[in-house]
């Protein structure tokens, strides 16, 4: 297994100029195309199943905060979405050739394993705006295979700017780094009941690691359903509760 590399020996002054991209406006031609590219390759070979996907908001401040496993799970959660999503991703991953795409594509960085109060900032400026935010709750990528421990992050984005917060599991994608060897597991994405914190403007590290506890205790809920019971028990139950009211409840 890879080691993960932690920390990111860039000041952060280099970063500066990928969230003033993002914070001037929403992603513009690198996310269309992407979404273009990767739309069919997710469905033809992760057989990706979205799930109740109309249980996010169609209009103002949304925090879409899965769980997280791979890579991809950033396009898992935002290609099947019918609004732009703009989220956070390690600072590592911001380097040439693919730092472009990125921060065209609605892509910010984070400086981890210290606290990186301009990710923040945009991350407030994109909320602030009406738009949506993907953070995951665990902070990184779980390399276990199994759910890992919520960070106060989460919690004290969503408590700071009152936000409505969408709890999402992906299923499946703890497996998606097989890809190399042609190993393509099925994927899917359930998104959960919108929730709201009430507003704190400085949240105490207690009051924020109770708020992604709290998130992330229905994220593993919908996880560990999907893990017991499959997804087409699931798209089943979702299709039961739509039924007769015009609503989108799984696609894929």
């Amino acid at each position: 297994m890879k080691e993960q590399v932690y920390k990111d020996e860039r000041p952060a002054e280099h970063f500066a100029r990928f969230h003033d991209r993002v914070r001037r406006g929403r992603p513009d031609w690198a996310y269309e195309f992407v979404r273009l590219v990767l739309t069919p390759y997710l469905g033809l070979f992760f057989r990706t199943r979205v799930i109740d996907s109309d249980k996010v908001p169609t209009e103002g401040a949304v925090i879409v905060a899965p769980n997280h496993f791979s890579f991809l799970d950033h396009f898992f959660v935002a290609v099947y979405l019918r609004r732009k999503v703009q989220f956070l991703a390690k600072s590592q991953l911001f380097k040439p050739p693919m730092q472009f795409i990125y921060s065209h594509g609605g892509v910010f960085p984070i400086l981890r394993g210290r606290r990186d109060e301009e990710a923040f900032r945009t991350a407030h400026t994109v909320l602030g705006r009406g738009d949506i935010v993907v953070m995951y709750a665990e902070g990184g990528r779980s390399r276990s295979g199994d759910l890992g421990e919520p960070k106060p992050g989460l919690g004290r984005l969503a408590l700071e700017s009152g936000a409505t917060l969408v709890p999402t599991a992906i299923y499946g994608s703890e497996r998606a780094r097989n890809w190399r060897r042609l190993q393509f597991p099925k994927v899917t994405v359930q998104f959960g009941d919108p929730v709201r914190f009430d507003r704190v403007e400085s949240p105490s590290l207690e009051q924020s690691q109770e708020a992604s506890e709290l998130a992330f205790e229905e994220i593993s809920g919908l996880h560990g359903a999907l893990q017991r019971n499959g997804r087409r028990r699931a798209v089943r139950a979702a299709r039961a509760a739509h039924r007769g009211g015009g609503r989108q409840a799984a696609t894929g």
